[in-house]
């Protein structure tokens, strides 16, 4: 396949994984249409809370086993996973509220609300590792987009909401069910691993045939072969063309080189969707090959050729480091992101009896639009920003990280002072930036310090962090706010107090966020003093050499 070929259909990738993201993000939504959904059912906010944890929880928990298979499978079971179960989930949901308080269980809400989850996390994995592989040089960038596109979702669906129709929980639903399974569905033919071109060197017919009469072939430190055509190592399953322009020999001369040479045949295929992307050997020789010491180490410290998954993430520093500090951060931004609509509502009623529940629904869906473009604003600021910071100024990508904490610092604040429902924009806000500067690098620093084969499956184990904080966040903040209901005599709860309702969970937050902020800092200067030892033994042995 020409090179422009490849590149085009590498683009074309990463707009399908985009779109295939902005179905998946659809959790974020919740504050949209949770109230809503509860006032019908005649649920509690501590009910309520459990729907969207459970969408969460299904998003998180499940991202060991999507990994799993996403690595052995590649993107396009996952992508067809994850629509079914969207798909499922909120008709599931849709058929609930038409149906009305008293027929569906706590139990079946919030299975439906698990499949929503787990469904985008499955689309959302595939998309994700299929940008990861097709531009390996440019990580953080391939990834931005889908990653930001993910945070645009909730923007993306209410504005839909918005003009198609406005005040209508169930056909809000209803679009979500269909939305979320076309997008990904007809996204997912477009979603592949598109294989490197092979990298070989071409060499003259007297040096071949020089060569060929030594009975010797021997390998270069940069890892290329200096007297022939050697393949890097590749995914497995994507499998190379053999180069084009390379010097014909006679019969002789290829028997005798197949003699000297133990390569492989590489035939002449493209990888599909079902390929394997597990981690394995791709080029292997048994002929008299040197193997080289340094270049081994060089290769240890490359993501594309890291490798480090499963129980081996255990004894790593830098894996319980990250998952505390997503558990935390993720666990302070969901309890905002599922609840800014309770906030509008509690500021509202206290602040203007007059409003009526139409009014309060639009300034909830405002709410969630202003989180989920600032959310896509940080994505891509972060995933873009964290390359410039590596490249250009030499620095960790874990500064993302710490911009992250002290936004959501402030977002506490804002959440815990601010009476007046006019300036509820500054939590929203706050919040969704801290939430996108968060997942906007998170991958990026995941592919670099454990290795991109097991992207998937390790990003699963990091988002195990959050089932426990979001749970625990925003189970505070449902019995807070119960406390200080009251019940309507038509069964509904209602609070008046205003920022009284829930002021006592965003002070428990300001509380974890400052953790985050103590951990970040913690983790910037941890990997400096790394780089610095493995910079002076890297100029040592050099001395030595020397």
């Amino acid at each position: 396949m020409a090179p422009r070929s490849r590149e085009l259909m590498r683009k074309v990738s990463v707009i399908a994984a985009t779109i295939t993201s902005l179905a998946c993000g659809t959790n974020y939504i919740y504050s949209a249409w949770g109230p809503q959904f509860a006032s019908k059912l005649n649920l509690s906010s501590t009910q309520s809370n459990l729907i969207g944890v459970s969408g969460n929880l299904g998003m998180y928990a499940s991202g060991i086993p999507i990994g799993l298979l996403v690595d052995a499978k590649g993107p396009r079971p996952g992508v067809l996973l994850g629509c079914a179960m969207l798909g499922v989930g909120y008709f599931a949901l849709y058929s609930a509220y038409n149906d009305g308080p008293g027929v569906t269980g706590m139990p079946w809400l919030c299975l439906s609300g698990f499949l929503t989850g787990a469904g985008g996390c499955a689309a959302f994995s595939a998309s994700i590792k299929t940008s990861a592989l097709n531009w390996p040089t440019h990580r953080g960038t391939a990834t931005a987009f889908p990653l930001s596109a993910f945070g645009l979702s909730a923007f993306f669906f209410s504005s839909i909401s918005t003009v198609a129709f406005p005040d209508n929980t169930s056909d809000f639903l209803l679009m979500l069910a269909v939305g979320t399974f076309g997008m990904t569905f007809i996204s997912s033919f477009f979603l592949r691993v598109i294989p490197h071109q092979p990298v070989y060197s071409a060499v003259s017919s007297d040096e071949y045939r020089g060569e060929l009469r030594s009975n010797r072939l021997h390998r270069s430190k940069s890892g290329d072969s200096k007297r022939g055509a050697v393949l890097e190592p590749s995914e497995p399953g994507m499998h190379h063309a053999a180069p084009n322009g390379s010097y014909p020999l006679s019969r002789n001369e290829s028997e005798d080189a197949k003699t000297h040479m133990s390569v492989p045949d590489i035939p002449n295929t493209e990888a599909d969707e079902t390929s394997s992307l597990m981690s394995k050997s791709s080029v292997s020789g048994t002929g008299d090959l040197e193997e080289n010491g340094e270049r081994r180490d060089s290769m240890a410290h490359d993501p594309h050729h890291l490798d480090i998954r499963g129980m081996a993430l255990l004894p790593k520093i830098e894996f319980w480091e990250l998952f505390i500090l997503l558990g935390l951060l993720t666990g302070i931004g969901l309890m905002t992101i599922n609840n800014i609509g309770n906030d509008a509502q509690a500021l509202w009623s206290h602040y203007d009896s007059s409003v009526t529940p139409g009014w309060i629904q639009r300034r909830q869906l405002i709410h969630v639009s202003i989180i989920s473009v600032l959310s896509f604003t940080g994505r891509l600021l972060s995933g873009i920003g964290s390359d410039l910071i590596v490249k250009k100024l030499h620095m960790s990508r874990y500064w993302c990280l710490f911009i992250s904490s002290a936004v959501f610092c402030a977002a506490q604040l804002c959440g815990a002072r601010i009476e007046n429902p006019n300036q509820l924009i500054y939590v929203s806000g706050t919040t969704g930036l801290a939430y996108g500067f968060l997942f906007g690098c998170y991958p990026s620093i995941v592919a670099e310090t454990f290795g991109v084969h097991g992207l998937s499956q390790n990003w699963g184990c990091m988002t195990l962090s959050p089932v426990v904080s979001g749970y625990v966040f925003n189970l505070i903040y449902g019995k807070i706010y119960d406390k200080h209901s009251t019940i309507t005599p038509d069964g509904r709860r209602d609070c008046s107090d205003g920022l009284g309702c829930y002021r006592t969970a965003y002070w428990v937050t300001f509380g974890a966020s400052v953790a985050g902020v103590i951990i970040s800092l913690w983790s910037i200067r941890y990997h400096h003093i790394i780089k610095l030892k493995q910079e002076r033994k890297e100029l040592e042995e050099e001395s030595r050499e020397a």
